[in-house]
């Protein structure tokens, strides 16, 4: 997986021009019982408009959850999502949104295709996760559980790589792109544990962490392994 690019809680895959992000959650901060605005809006436009001029991607690709209210989509949450859209195209990125069990009303909101998976140019398969996808795929991104890992008393939110762990295909399992939606620390969580059927053996799992002080990558062993050393 030597072609993808860690940043901020997304994934550039070099050779697609392709730029992914999973559980955007966008209206997380209207379901918060906080009085006083969390930045939501603010905070996710500035990241992913940073992740865009960084990268460059021809597309930019929303993997799921695009939405955090399963009841509705309110004028806020349409106007916020727009936000996101034009950040996209500002930047010529064309974004591409793919649905996820949170996205009961995307449609409500959002004019365009959109897809229950969405196949890259190199044949990656990015899908939200929450269900076993349809289509092969030499590798599947998904988002869906919110990976996190606690290292030294802190909590990070991580990705986690798996060489040939679903059907003999490599698995990519981002973080939330919304801080305000809470990462699950993955270090004590056994197969079982986890929400999305694309985790088959979580012992496999390398957890990778971008670590936004040093804009350093930081890769480490197989959780099987790596538990020993936390």
């Amino acid at each position: 997986m030597d072609d993808l690019s860690f940043r901020d809680r997304g994934v550039f895959v070099q050779g697609t021009g392709s730029l992914v992000v999973a559980d955007v959650h966008v209206g997380r901060d209207e379901a918060s019982s906080v009085e006083f605005p969390l930045g939501e809006r603010a905070d996710l436009h500035d990241r992913l408009d940073g992740l865009l001029t960084y990268f460059e991607p021809t597309e930019a690709v929303f993997a799921g959850d695009v939405l955090h209210s399963f009841s509705h989509a309110s004028d806020a949450t349409r106007a916020h999502l727009r936000d996101l859209v034009d950040c996209c195209r500002e930047a010529g990125a064309r974004p591409v949104l793919v649905a996820g069990n949170h996205d009961t009303h995307l449609a409500d909101v959002w004019d365009g295709e959109l897809h229950e998976s969405y196949r890259l140019a190199d044949g990656t398969v990015v899908c939200h996760g929450h269900e076993e996808p349809e289509p092969d795929a030499p590798r599947y991104i998904v988002g869906h559980d919110h990976p996190a890992i606690d290292i030294e008393g802190r909590r990070r939110p991580c990705y986690l790589l798996g060489a040939g762990t679903y059907r003999g295909a490599d698995v990519v399992m981002l973080p939330a792109f919304n801080r305000l939606a809470a990462g699950v620390a993955v270090n004590e969580m056994r197969t079982s544990d986890f929400q999305s059927p694309l985790v088959t053996d979580v012992d496999a799992l390398r957890p990778v962490v971008y670590d936004d002080d040093s804009h350093e990558t930081l890769r480490f062993p197989p959780l099987g392994e790596f538990r020993r050393m936390l």
